[in-house]
């Protein structure tokens, strides 16, 4: 581009739409393959962008985060660094699979076969509101072409939004964790975890979501603070010599009762250690055990042990080597069989309770425990926290299911061990939030789950045979890895043919899909086309960032570095940005479920996009931020700050070369005499110094926090200290040092604003630079001045508003003369005293030698005439 006239009334209006599609029409962001290679890895800066979920909505969250990563990117860009910098879309999973449903008005039915002129009933609809049984049952594969057409749509919305809020990603690298290559990536990591022993399927309990049918993470839980109540029971010793008395909030599991167990320690029960009790109702005998889990200061001191009531009763089964008396199904009824050891009369009781609802179990058996005398005292009110999945509305249940595993340390000291290694190894910034990743990896209580029973997702791939009686046996049977991707509940194992699926010595495919942070803890591999694209991934991996928020730390960010780990031994990227959450003025959190979220759409159009980038730039990473939408004070002070960017270069490029010099771009460094000027210009190399310090540390609030205070001293003071002279009216040679200087710093402090005010630095940089601002060199120390400061400047500015103060509190113009000033200040203000005069209508001058500056008296002429 040309360099362009200065306009006559510059403004942000408008710059998103002309510069986006000028930077998207110039490839300014695009990733130079061959100039990366000859420039070798070193000078490769590559992101690992957090994929966000298509089928969700953008909130304010993400600007906020997605705003931090840009700013790291745009600063590491204009220092030279060629930008390897995808954008990726999350798009498979729960979250689709409800937009979905109540976008269409359908729900998955497996069942059912394909229909190819199939039609949704609704285009665009809100459904949120039905029940599943009023939404029309469709075939899988029905279902997730409807899946793939939406989140389509959704994700040009989302990239439209991206780029008004000015993001330097890379277009052409765009992936989705639902595309083929994902696919491959994912399943390629599967096939290899499961040949090393890393990946197993295994019989366990399972924390069951009973609304979405499908199994639930540890890394997806949420604890919720539900009402609930203990009942206090009865468990009879053998032959009527007592009851021991257990507290309990779940009475409706007391037929899936497997032990009674006690603290070790608790004299009260240590004599029944070893015996026998019979539980209530049902009359089965169950052992009395120890165990350090007990509590002995809860309840009774003496717990019930249920397949399962809760985690802590899946740790005692385990390390206690218990029965399995599983009650409850998969849809959270009670079953209709009962467990093993109640039969008889005890069958009878346990009937009135099968097909029923926990809720309504525990209802009738709280009934039955008062008929029988079982029940002591009435039920006590508590509050207690309660395990949810993260997008659930009902309470997690424990069934016993066969699940796919992956090894994350939890069972295996030597892997956790290098796992906390590889944690060090990132620099965490902050660093305190390495503690978090810590305690996580420290705290695991089992392998990552990583099956889901859904539809719309990357099929596990394994299928398995089946023995003459149609059973399954053996090892699984998988693809080879050019076989990838493959989908085994629509295609045939390797070696059979489809009409023998379901059939004797025939085979069955797998029909669960990975759990979507199985792919997206791959979104490395995953962009750099590992073992597709061999000299772009040995290019950009390890990475250099993954910028994300502090509540994923615990699911993505550590389930990234676990892949990495077990795939290539080393850590997935160097550096780990983690921003603060979003708070509202009461400073709770932001978020959906808490109705408190503002639309990033309706922030962009009220402010402008430099002054949400101003606002998510002002705060450090891992700080909270608060935002009061009905009084956005750093948005404000953001469009303040971009719209005196504009009006400031306008009115510095405004001045013209002195006599003699053909044009203000022969003007150099020599021309800059003036003391005042050098003295700006050493205080502006300081602040290169300080911003460019705090980016290499990612600490971008700083940066800005030096540029703006000193941009402002320079608009506020220095610019109006030297426009007289810069206007030629104390001769050239001071015109030559003050036009110099004035275009110098602007073209420094353009630069320094450039990653977080993208377009209004643009927009100025374009009307004397041919390119973009954001591929220009980043200001250095020596491109300004080596001197240090003197202190002129400041002497100069202290001065300026003390005259200024006098006029104010005379109550007359600012415009008014001074006929007389006399000032007690270090006499280096004498080297400035031409520009103060000027700027401060000061007739005669007076500086007394003094250490700090005071006006010792000064005298006003008369205010001129108001026009």
């Amino acid at each position: 581009m040309s360099p362009a006239s200065l306009p006559d009334k510059p403004a942000l209006e408008g710059l998103e739409a002309k510069w986006g599609e000028i930077w998207e029409q110039q490839g300014i962001y695009r990733f130079d393959r061959d100039a990366a290679l000859k420039a070798g890895k070193a000078q490769v800066y590559a992101i690992d962008t957090p994929p966000p979920t298509a089928s969700g909505s953008l909130h304010i969250g993400h600007v906020f985060s997605y705003t931090h990563m840009d700013l790291a990117a745009r600063y590491q860009r204009m220092r030279g660094r060629h930008l390897f910098y995808p954008m990726g879309w999350d798009d498979n999973g729960l979250p689709t699979e409800r937009r979905v449903q109540n976008y269409y008005g359908v729900r998955c039915d497996p069942a059912l076969p394909y229909d190819a002129d199939f039609t949704p009933p609704f285009e665009g609809g809100d459904t949120k509101a039905s029940k599943a049984a009023d939404q029309i049952p469709i075939s899988r594969r029905n279902f997730i072409e409807l899946c793939e057409r939406l989140t389509v749509e959704d994700e040009k919305q989302f990239e439209d939004l991206w780029r008004t809020l000015g993001l330097s990603v890379d277009w052409t690298q765009t992936y989705r964790t639902i595309g083929e290559p994902a696919q491959r990536a994912a399943q390629r990591a599967f096939l290899r975890n499961l040949a090393r022993g890393e990946a197993y399927r295994a019989d366990a309990p399972t924390l069951w979501d009973v609304t979405f049918r499908t199994a639930v993470a540890q890394a997806e839980l949420e604890d919720k603070e539900m009402p609930g109540a203990f009942h206090r029971v009865s468990f009879h010793l053998p032959g009527g010599a007592g009851t021991i008395e257990i507290e309990t909030t779940r009475p409706e599991l007391i037929p899936a009762c497997v032990a009674l167990v006690a603290h070790p320690d608790d004299e009260r029960y240590q004599p029944y250690v070893g015996t026998t009790v019979m539980t209530p109702l049902f009359g089965v005998e169950v052992p009395v055990v120890a165990h350090r889990l007990a509590q002995q200061d809860k309840g009774s001191g003496i717990a019930m042990v249920c397949t399962f009531g809760d985690v802590t009763d899946v740790v005692w089964w385990r390390e206690l080597d218990l029965p399995l008396r599983p009650i409850l199904g998969k849809d959270g009824r009670i079953l209709a069989e009962p467990p093993q050891g109640i039969e008889g009369a005890a069958a009878e009781t346990y009937a009135e309770l099968a097909g029923k609802t926990v809720f309504s179990a525990k209802a009738r058996i709280v009934e039955l425990l008062a008929e029988s005398g079982d029940l002591q005292g009435e039920p006590r009110a508590i509050s207690h926290p309660v395990k949810f999945f993260e997008k659930g509305d009902k309470p997690l249940e424990i069934v016993t299911t066969r699940q796919w595993y992956i090894a994350n340390g939890a069972r295996d000291e030597q892997l956790a061990e290098r796992l906390l290694e590889r944690g060090r190894e990132v620099a965490f910034h902050p660093d305190h939030m390495r503690v978090r990743y810590e305690n996580w990896v420290g705290g695991l209580s089992g392998d990552w789950l990583i099956s889901r029973q859904r539809f719309f997702g990357v099929p596990i791939p394994v299928w398995y045979r089946l023995d003459a009686d149609g059973e399954q046996t053996g090892e699984p049977i998988v693809p080879t890895e050019d076989q990838l991707p493959v989908d085994p509940s629509s295609m045939p194992a390797p070696g059979f043919e489809e009409a023998q699926r379901g059939q004797p010595n025939g085979f069955i495919g797998e029909v669960d899909i990975m759990d979507t942070w199985a792919t997206s803890s791959l979104t490395p591999q995953i962009a750099g086309k590992w073992e597709e694209d061999a000299e772009l991934f040995d290019l950009v991996f390890p990475y250099d960032l993954r910028s994300q928020g502090q509540d994923i730390i615990r699911t993505w960010l550590f389930s990234t570095v676990l892949r990495a780990e077990l795939e290539h031994g080393t850590v997935p990227w160097k550096h780990a940005g983690i921003s603060g959450f979003i708070v509202d003025p009461d400073r709770k959190k932001m978020s959906k479920s808490k109705g408190n979220v503002v639309t990033p759409a309706a922030m962009l159009d009220d402010h402008g996009s430099d002054a949400v980038r101003y606002w998510a730039a002002s705060s450090r990473l891992g700080t909270d931020a608060a935002f009061d939408p009905q009084n956005p004070k750093q948005m404000k002070i953001g469009r303040r700050l971009a719209i005196k960017v504009l009006n400031a270069a306008k009115f510095v490029r405004s001045f013209e070369a002195p006599a003699g010099v053909s044009s203000v771009d022969d003007l150099g460094a020599t021309a800059i005499t003036e003391p005042l000027d050098r003295d700006m210009l050493a205080t502006l190399a300081e602040v290169v110094r300080l911003a460019t310090a705090a980016l290499d540390e990612y600490d971008h609030a700083r940066a800005l926090d030096v540029a703006e205070q000193f941009f402002w001293t320079f608009t506020d003071d220095y610019l109006e200290l030297v426009k007289e002279r810069a206007y030629g009216a104390q001769g050239v040679e001071g015109q030559a040092s003050a036009v110099a200087a004035l275009h110098l710093a602007m073209d420094v402090f353009v630069r320094l604003f450039a990653p977080v005010l993208p377009f209004a630095t643009e927009e100025v940089w374009s009307w004397t630079h041919d390119g973009s601002v954001h591929v220009a060199p980043w200001p250095t120390v020596d491109d300004v001045s080596s001197e240090s400061p003197t202190g002129l400047l400041p002497l100069v500015s202290q001065a300026l508003i003390g005259i200024r103060r006098a006029k104010t509190d005379a109550k007359v113009s600012q415009k008014t003369p001074v006929t007389h000033v006399t000032l007690a200040a270090p006499m280096l203000l004498a080297e400035a005293a031409g520009d103060l005069k000027a700027v401060g209508r000061i007739d005669v001058l007076d500086i007394v030698d003094g250490t700090s500056l005071e006006i010792t008296a000064i005298e006003l002429g008369e205010a001129p005439e108001r026009a």
